[in-house]
């Protein structure tokens, strides 16, 4: 198994598994996929909904099992299961970025029994996301439904093979929406209790009109199984990926240029802001979109091309959508005022892309602020002296080495660090191609990351 992430409830796990043991291209969306709802058997459906649902769509999901090859001086192969679905009758389909992530060989097997070679025709990590294509025609399809047109409390249905117990179906209901796990900038995970497990993910959530609503991608648990806690990546965000996967194999994403991060009750007053809501902008990006417009740190993004900012998760989304080069409208609260400009979206780059056109000046990808005795009384923050990480930047150094906006830095290379000039300082010491050894404050304890130059 591969662990997520940790919680306090217990551990956020993929779902893929290990084996067994427990614990070229379409351009538009309409000819990738079907949309519309799946008409059940109307003799079956009168005893249950889901006994027809079960029948028509089990066909159409696959069993996804990969072979990794790990280790240098010894080799070791991996054998690993995860589930997928065709949305596509000339074999194209979907399953989880980490079902395949640096698997050697990948095979599908169909509900029929058929195994086939499968080829990956574009990932894209930040979503979690990857569309395979088999060499089959004629495929049994699971139609695409609307994941904003969800309900709290709206039955659904999970179709996978967990623990590689293929076909298994099971039954629950949505239990939220919008949830933010910690896999990405762009979460919006569906929560449900439909009992899903390792081996589940990169199959279908299924909705009472027999559409597919989110890519089953992730659990909360303490044992390894289900506790009812399973998220889902909506299909609503998986479209607009796939179809550009199948068009050209990646996926391009608008780029603002800031940093942001959630509007507390304090902050709001601090900000001169009616009610928590909103995007704090905590940095703003060189030669950026953003900075360009005259955005700084301080400002308050309310609003992004019509759609009102209400928690600060919601703009990197938005962000992401636009296409490049497009002129949007945004709204800042800035001093108790609020204003908008017309910001050009300019193309958000990977991160090796902007290693290598940064300046000479080391790039941390962090938000930064001094503690103060003030700052940490109003912060409740146990340390009284170092740098706290206000916001990171995603796929920069910092962000791989793993601090969290809340991480008070207190030592780097084993020096103390009381501000942000002397953190500055201390990179600029760093020998190029070495890791840097941060002491890391964190909650009620301490903890050493090392972050590549």
């Amino acid at each position: 198994m591969t662990l997520r992430n940790g919680t306090a409830a217990g551990l956020l796990v993929a779902l893929s598994s290990i084996a067994i043991v427990f614990g070229p291209g379409l351009g538009r969306s309409a000819s990738l996929w079907t949309d519309g709802p799946l008409v059940a058997q109307p003799a079956v459906a009168a005893a249950s909904p889901w006994v027809a649902l079960a029948r028509a769509l089990k066909p159409a999901v696959v069993n996804v099992s990969t072979t990794r090859v790990d280790g240098n001086l010894r080799r070791h192969t991996e054998k690993s299961l995860g589930s997928g679905f065709v949305i596509n009758p000339d074999g194209f389909i979907v399953t989880n970025n980490h079902v395949v992530d640096g698997a050697k060989d990948i095979r599908v097997t169909l509900a029929d029994g058929r195994e086939l070679p499968a080829t990956v025709l574009g990932r894209d990590p930040r979503t979690d996301l990857v569309l395979l294509k088999v060499d089959a025609k004629g495929l049994p399809v699971v139609p695409l439904g609307d994941s904003a047109r969800l309900e709290v409390g709206e039955s659904v249905m999970a179709i996978g093979n967990p623990y590689g117990l293929e076909q298994t179906v099971t039954t629950g209901i949505i239990s939220a929406k919008g949830r933010v796990i910690g896999e990405g900038p762009y979460d919006d995970f569906i929560q449900t209790d439909a009992s899903i497990n390792p081996g589940n993910s990169g199959g279908p959530l299924i909705n009472a009109r027999g559409q597919a609503i989110g890519i089953n991608a992730a659990i909360v648990t303490q044992s390894g199984g289900s506790v009812g806690i399973g998220f889902a990546i909506p299909i609503n965000l998986a479209k607009p990926v796939l179809t550009q996967l199948a068009a050209s194999g990646h996926v391009v994403r608008g780029y603002l240029g800031v940093t942001v991060q959630p509007v507390t009750a304090d902050l709001a007053k601090s900000f001169k802001l009616g009610a928590p809501r909103g995007a704090l902008v905590s940095s703003v990006a060189d030669g950026s979109p953003a900075l360009k417009a005259g955005l700084k740190p301080g400002d308050v993004i309310v609003a992004y091309d019509g759609h009102t900012i209400t928690r600060s998760d919601e703009l990197p989304r938005l962000v992401a959508e636009t296409p490049v080069n497009r002129a949007v409208g945004v709204t800042l609260a800035r001093d108790g005022s609020t204003a908008t400009v017309t910001i050009t979206i300019g193309q958000l780059a990977d991160a090796a892309e902007r290693r290598a056109t940064a300046d000479a000046r080391p790039t941390l990808g962090l938000a930064l602020q001094t503690v103060t005795p003030e700052l940490a009384k109003r912060l409740h923050l146990r340390a009284q002296t170092g740098v706290i990480v206000r916001g990171v930047e995603e796929d920069s150094p910092a962000a791989n080495a793993g601090l969290q906006p809340g991480d008070v830095i207190g030592e780097i290379d084993r020096q103390p660090v009381a501000n942000i000039d002397e953190l500055e300082r201390a990179i600029i010491r760093r020998v190029p191609g070495t890791p840097t050894l941060l002491l890391v404050h964190r909650d009620d304890g301490d903890l050493y990351l090392t972050m590549d130059s």
